[in-house]
């Protein structure tokens, strides 16, 4: 008999968290869902009366929000009271690459991870179901059972594994009519309890149960599948542009092939976000450390491409503007690792940025969803020049117009829809010339751009 679920905790306000909740929150106004983090700025985000300002952006999120908030959905800093309070605790915190130590730059940062589990134990005094919903390791379930059950205090722990499939930009979506939810666990009755809850609003037969391992290192696999098509197909754009071809075309002939199918054939300027390169090295890690080495070379070469696509396309940018950009002003179009977010983690943007600023270029960015903060904080983080000369060669602008006035050449990162409707001619008028454009997303159209008389490259052309 599974255990009937009436308040749930998440630990972690963020990307993952913030969005899954809220919809769980919607779909069972039955059971209260508290979500907490450290973080009191993000909490009061979350709780400001004004929904723009939430701090995570995704289509249909605030509505959701609205609907739930302070009716069966809490946002809280108290991690202490929710744990003590919850049947079921999602563990939905950060898991960096770890840039330290054994396993640096592949293995996950598992830190935050055994914090949360060490608060839980010190907190529980009834059992729970704990549900890991961060992209983790493979056999992370065993160390959070391990540090649980001998630290609890005599409080029957279940783990069970909830990888999520979100794609961010869809993520409202994805969560209302998911492909397929994973639960994995080795307790009959905590993966029923979690069964239970996603039965509310996704059909059963779409509601996998498998063991722990199996649950996690599908999500790393999936993922690594994604990702090693994004990078299968940029590899292709750089034969195409040297012979000729179109990038699009061949996509769309091999795409029609129901075995390969049309998704994710999309060439650009390299894939971003927060999963499919940690999530790749860590199954390079895991493999390396079993011995395989030939499996962690296979995988690791798709990370490689991806690093070869964004330097490609920077080098280019240098080669069209006479071998030099240095005092050029280069507008960027997108700083967002895809259009519909405003995360930045992984994105292009930010390694194409440091690329040109070691050639002394001077970069003016416009996005419709990051704020200059996190522009500037994902430069400082790649510590390749001080935080003072990243503010005094990249300035953050407010409108395209004012991004391109003046530019030697455009840089289009991210493939928001809303830059299409923008008055190229305007745009042009304002620019040094030649005037170029690099289309780092295949967006805009390249005979209207040549007609108004741009100098216009896309990727695979």
């Amino acid at each position: 008999m599974s255990k009937t679920i009436k308040k749930i905790c998440c630990i972690g306000a963020g990307y993952v968290g913030g969005p899954t909740m809220s919809v769980i929150a919607k779909q069972c106004p039955h059971i209260d869902v508290t979500i907490v983090d450290v973080n009191a700025a993000r909490i009061n985000a979350w709780n400001d009366k004004n929904l723009e300002n939430l701090p995570v952006y995704e289509p249909g999120l605030s509505e959701i929000v609205e609907e739930a908030r302070n009716r069966n959905l809490f946002f809280s800093t108290d991690i202490d009271r929710a744990i003590d309070e919850a049947d079921m605790i999602f563990i939905s915190v950060n898991t960096p690459t770890k840039n330290y130590g054994k396993g640096k730059g592949l293995a996950a940062d598992l830190k935050y991870i055994e914090l949360c589990a060490r608060q839980i134990a010190a907190v529980a005094k009834n059992n729970k179901i704990v549900v890991e919903k961060s992209t983790l390791p493979v056999r992370t379930a065993a160390a959070l059972k391990s540090i649980l059950d001998n630290t609890g205090n005599g409080v029957d722990f279940h783990i069970l594994s909830n990888p999520e499939f979100l794609a961010e930009g869809t993520a409202i979506t994805d969560l209302i009519n998911p492909d397929r939810v994973l639960i994995g666990g080795e307790n009959e009755n905590a993966i029923a309890a979690l069964v239970d809850i996603y039965a509310n609003w996704v059909e059963r037969s779409k509601i996998l149960t498998t063991n722990l391992w199996s649950s996690e290192l599908s999500k790393l696999t999936a993922n690594a599948f994604l990702a090693q098509r994004v990078s299968s197909i940029n590899a292709i754009s750089a034969l195409c542009e040297k012979t000729g071809a179109n990038v699009d075309e061949v996509a769309k002939a091999i795409g029609m092939d129901t075995r390969i199918g049309s998704k994710f054939l999309k060439a650009s300027v390299g894939f971003g976000g927060s999963c499919f390169q940690k999530d790749i090295l860590n199954l390079v890690y895991i493999a390396r450390s079993y011995g395989l080495t030939e499996v962690a070379d296979y995988w690791d070469q798709v990370i490689h491409m991806n690093d070869y696509q964004k330097h490609r396309f920077a080098d280019h940018i240098i080669q069209t503007l006479y071998n030099t950009v240095s005092g050029k002003k280069i507008a960027f179009l997108g700083w967002a690792f895809k259009k519909d977010t405003n995360d930045t983690r992984e994105s292009a943007a930010i390694y194409v940025a440091d690329y040109l600023l070691n050639e002394q270029a001077e970069i003016t960015v416009y996005d419709p969803k990051v704020s200059a903060e996190r522009i500037y904080a994902d430069l400082d983080d790649l510590n390749s020049r001080s935080s003072d000369e990243n503010r005094r060669l990249v300035k953050i602008v407010n409108t395209p117009y004012d991004a391109c006035d003046d530019a030697h050449a455009i840089a289009i990162l991210t493939e928001w829809d809303v830059f299409k409707t923008y008055d190229w001619q305007k745009i042009k008028e304002k620019m040094k010339k030649p005037a170029f454009v690099f289309d780092g997303r295949k967006l805009l159209n390249r005979k209207e751009l040549e007609d108004i008389g741009f100098k216009y490259y896309a990727i695979g052309e």
